[in-house]
């Protein structure tokens, strides 16, 4: 018997829970469907949440031909040899699925931001020319993990997490249709641990409710869930929920400044096997957010960092990693930076395009001149200490004050 999370896979869109902002009547992704016309995707959002689902269905529901590659297991070769296929099917159709046509084959990779560099190369040629049509899926932000050319040639579409309300009518779905849990005759009495336990994962939870149906329980409530999820404890999962809580335990022991909660949390990662790039970026983001001023020299030590894990990997990787993050977590902290910028972007949100100063505008041509621009400017070389007491902020925002010096 397949297993439930297969049995309870969605065949069309009416069927797909959750993404409304992308599948809902009148959203994005439904409209290009339903026109008949996709380009190019990427799909980026947490495990579980329909990613893998959703490029099956638009294949299935504009009758394109369907290939699928993982990233895990493929390389240069299967690129290739799918995109050769492509051109054959094409030529063998008689140009139905010519070049740019709105019914070439669609490409799936799962885990896309696992290939390299090469690997997404190859894919370019045939997506430039519409041989394939691409479909990404990704846990990884695309921006750090996908090569810009063909990020160029993609939309990102990002998907959330399911809420509370998606889960209980997966929940309802899977206790009134699966004709198997239906046999097994079970009430479920409670939802909380369920919820909690499945973290907006759709897969995670139709994994805990097999597992809980097969124990041989009438009854699914909280004690239930969390006595049979005790009994069978899940390991670390880069790509699960868990992935996202270490790391936050991570950062967060970091900004602490508790540098055994820090190396603690760095050691369950790596022997989870986590991506050391993965975990150095987020070493980069916290000495900029979280020490900032107070150590500029930390950015320098976080990014150099990057660097040399990036170059080595594992197992040498875990010694820098060790030393940047108890480094960090020993340093001084000071977010005023981070607090500056997100209160400027608010305010430059706020208040729109305001002018620039006259006196601050280069004068590059005679009319400019005449208009006034640069006109009044002080240099500050000019001035002792050099420094002089200029406006330079436009004029409704003089007197703000963004960065508050700790």
């Amino acid at each position: 018997m397949l297993p439930l999370a297969e049995r309870m896979r969605p065949k069309t869109l009416d069927e797909y829970i959750g993404q409304k902002h992308l599948v809902g009547e009148g959203a994005i992704l439904r409209k290009m469907i339903e026109s008949g016309n996709i380009a190019s995707f990427i799909l980026w959002g947490p495990p579980g949440v329909g990613k893998t689902t959703l490029a099956r269905i638009i294949a299935h529901q504009l009758q394109r031909p369907f290939y699928t590659l993982s990233a895990v297991t493929s390389g240069v070769k299967e690129v290739r040899d799918v995109i050769d296929k492509a051109k054959r099917n094409a030529a063998v159709n008689n140009g139905l699925f010519a070049p740019a046509d709105s019914r070439s084959p669609i490409l799936f990779i799962d885990e896309i931001h696992r290939f390299s560099k090469s690997q997404q190369d190859s894919l370019l040629g045939a997506v430039e020319d519409g041989t394939i049509t691409l479909v990404g899926a990704t846990t990884e932000n695309p921006s750090f993990e996908v090569i810009t050319p063909l990020l160029s040639r993609c939309q990102v579409y990002v998907l959330k997490s399911l809420g509370k309300e998606d889960l209980l009518e997966l929940l309802h779905r899977v206790m009134t249709r699966d004709n198997y849990i239906r046999s097994l005759g079970i009430e479920v009495k409670d939802t909380e641990a369920l919820l909690r336990y499945s973290g907006g994962d759709a897969r995670k939870l139709l994994n805990i409710i097999e597992l809980v149906s097969n124990s041989g329980v009438k009854v699914i409530d909280n004690e239930t869930v969390t006595k049979q999820l005790q009994q069978n404890p899940v390991a670390y999962d880069k790509d699960g929920e868990m992935h996202y809580d270490i790391i936050s335990a991570f950062i967060k022991s970091i900004r602490g400044s508790d540098p055994q909660a820090a190396i603690y949390w760095l050691a369950r990662m790596i022997e989870g096997g986590e991506d050391p790039k993965f975990i150095a970026r987020r070493l980069v983001i916290s000495a900029s957010e979280d020490i900032g001023l107070a150590n500029p020299n930390a950015m320098l030590l976080a990014n150099t960092c990057f660097e040399v894990v990036n170059k080595i990997g594992w197992p040498e990787g875990r010694i820098p990693l060790a030393e940047t993050t108890i480094y960090l977590a020993t340093c001084r902290k000071d977010n005023s930076a981070y607090l500056a910028i997100d209160e400027a972007l608010a305010k430059v949100r706020e208040t729109g395009n305001l002018p620039v100063p006259l006196h601050l505008r280069n004068a590059p041509t005679s009319l400019m001149k005449e208009l006034g621009y640069s006109d009044g400017y002080k240099y500050p070389h000019d001035f002792p200490g050099h420094w002089v007491e200029q406006q330079y902020l436009p004029d409704e925002l003089v007197g703000t004050v963004f960065w508050k010096k700790e």
